[in-house]
């Protein structure tokens, strides 16, 4: 028996929702639970839920999504505090995932002979940003440093937006390469993503929240449409990037970036959007990974593809995040830490999707296939060991500290001088 959509999602949500305060320490995570729950209600599980993949609601939802979480994520960024801040996240982002998308390449070349060198590392490229939801209770647990806390956080609120210019041009390129567009065209396209729609970003950032700053402070703007007017900037910097053919989803980071160091007195209520309603479009979309794409993707796997994603949660991610973190003092254990906790999730789901849909690859469904299974390796690997990692490395750490204060406070010997 097929039900309504909305049924099935209202009954997915009350079920988290019964449970979410004992979820939040054990190993179940929402996105493991919705992913669960989309497999268990769709055709391949009990057959309450059937959707359409051809038609065009997994595309507008997944388009919808991503904006509101680049818009938002780049928000949250503060450039003045970035530059202050100790050298870590910029290790990370500069560092390490140019080493990750490389390395990635590298991998599949020697794993993965279906595919074209520029695919491979189209591949490597989505699956090199990270989200920080799928290891909840690491960012958000009190024992784990907050240095390092902070990294992770700093890292999987840049890492979409700076992977999404490559992902468009290797997106463009391997495209390209398929024969349905010249070399010229791939690269008038990639121009155009990075030159107008950042100035579109910029614009409407800029305007947008000086004009937004003003309605508050005059009286004139509510609280509810003071969220609802940032939120409408996002798509207006989208939607006019897009018109004038440059590239919307750039333009919603750059917007978003520009707002929230132009209009940081309005920012707060959009922040509070994303942890409700933004939280509830990212779970749809986990959702709808696992009631669509993860049964497709199992029907595919092979040995090669498992190893691969094994690999690129493991050495992929950890050798870039060990080399990039050299002469910072780190030991041992923090850099293991920061290495592990590189979860693939959101930002991997919304590439592929967007890139299979509009890049027309001849390859589209076996890169989403490798995509969606180290997606799916991640929520269960990474979801699993969040909280017990988490706890423990946070009493290394402390057990760390205590003994560094004890060097401090030992009494040096005292010397009686005799008369």
């Amino acid at each position: 028996m097929v039900m309504e959509p909305l049924i099935v999602v209202a009954l997915v949500i009350l079920l988290f929702g019964a449970i979410s305060r004992r979820a939040e320490r054990s190993p179940l995570t929402p996105p493991m639970f919705f992913i669960a729950a989309g497999w268990l209600v769709s055709e391949h599980g009990l057959g309450l839920l059937h959707v359409d993949v051809s038609g065009s609601v997994i595309h507008t939802l997944a388009e919808i999504t991503l904006v509101v979480v680049l818009f938002t994520d780049a928000s949250r960024i503060d450039l003045a505090c970035l530059r202050r801040e100790e050298s870590l996240p910029l290790r990370l982002l500069g560092v390490g995932m140019p080493l990750t998308i490389l390395i990635g390449t590298a991998a599949g070349i020697a794993l993965l002979p279906g595919f074209s060198w520029v695919e491979l590392a189209l591949v490597a490229a989505i699956l090199a940003p990270t989200d920080a939801a799928l290891g909840q209770a690491v960012v958000s647990n009190p024992l784990v440093p907050l240095r390092i806390r902070q990294s992770l956080n700093v890292e999987s609120g840049l890492n979409d937006g700076i992977a999404l210019p490559i992902v468009l041009f290797l997106a463009a390129m391997a495209g390209a390469t398929g024969g349905e567009n010249s070399a010229s065209h791939w690269l008038r396209t990639a121009a155009l993503a990075v030159t107008l729609g950042p100035a579109v970003g910029v614009a409407v950032g800029w305007a947008g929240g000086l004009w937004l700053e003003r309605g508050v402070a005059s009286g004139w703007v509510n609280i509810p449409f003071e969220r609802l007017s940032s939120l409408g900037l996002a798509f207006l910097a989208f939607s006019g990037a897009e018109f004038i053919g440059g590239n919307g989803f750039i333009a919603a980071f750059v917007a978003g970036l520009t707002l929230g160091n132009v209009g940081k007195n309005v920012c707060e209520t959009l922040h509070e959007f994303g942890e409700t309603e933004g939280q509830l479009l990212t779970l749809l979309v986990f959702l709808v990974f696992g009631a669509v794409m993860v049964p497709s993707a199992l029907a595919q796997v092979s040995v090669s593809t498992l190893v691969y994603a094994l690999l690129s949660l493991t050495m992929v991610r950890m050798i870039p995040v060990a080399l990039s973190l050299l002469g910072t003092g780190l030991g041992t254990p923090s850099v293991a830490f920061l290495g592990w906790f590189g979860p693939r999730g959101l930002a991997s789901i919304l590439f592929a999707l967007v890139v299979v849909e509009e890049g027309r690859l001849a390859s589209g469904p076996q890169l989403e296939g490798v995509v969606v299974l180290t997606v799916l390796l991640s929520a269960i690997l990474h979801g699993a060991t969040a909280y017990p990692f988490a706890r423990r490395y946070g009493a290394h750490a402390e057990e760390g500290e205590r003994r560094e204060l004890a060097k401090e406070t030992i009494d040096l010997p005292v010397r009686v001088r005799h008369s």
